[in-house]
């Protein structure tokens, strides 16, 4: 079963940026390549069990299993050596990209606490968009009751875009909520 957010773009929105940008070939039209969920985990040098709070969270919220990162470097002042697990992480593709911006755009954004849009400045100059989210409990699917620790997350929305005006028009004919 095709996602409907990826037959919209299939049907309305590369014709629509087709007939915009005025390209020659349908091939020109920006894309979604992936989607890449990232949270950060200071803690877990003190608390071994936020790494496996936090893997059991993202696998919940993206449906994948979640990817440990680890330390690549030593700092002495932060009390950190070298291949400390240090964080979470999960690169979405194909159809679970489309089912995850769709939840994404649709339900954690509009449940946030005084939304007014995610800022439109947040691109990388090649069209790629990251954007953060302050807690965890924004997704219907995590329990409330289960949740040790509130913890934000980084999301990284990378598409062919060349540049970041046709980012964020690919973006926004896709139904991203940003600030007027």
């Amino acid at each position: 079963m095709v996602p409907w957010l990826k037959d919209k773009y299939n049907t309305e929105v590369k014709a629509a940026l087709l007939k915009e940008f005025g390209y020659s070939n349908v091939h020109q039209v920006p894309r979604l390549i992936k989607v890449t969920v990232n949270v950060g985990l200071g803690e877990a040098l003190q608390n071994a069990k936020a790494i496996e709070n936090a893997t059991g969270d993202l696998k919940i919220i993206t449906g994948q299993q979640p990817v440990v990162t680890r330390a690549k470097k030593s700092i002495a002042t932060y009390k950190l050596r070298e291949g400390n697990p240090i964080g979470a992480k999960v690169t979405l593709r194909g159809n679970r990209m489309w089912d995850f911006l769709d939840r994404l755009m649709n339900i954690a954004l509009a449940r946030q606490r005084d939304f007014r849009g995610v800022p439109a400045d947040s691109f990388d100059g090649r069209g790629n968009y990251s954007l953060g989210l302050a807690e965890q409990l924004v997704w219907p699917e995590i329990n409330y009751d289960k949740v040790d620790k509130v913890r934000g997350m980084g999301i990284t929305i990378v598409t062919t875009a060349k540049n970041d005006e046709e980012g964020r028009r690919l973006l926004a004919l896709m139904g991203m909520p940003f600030k007027k």
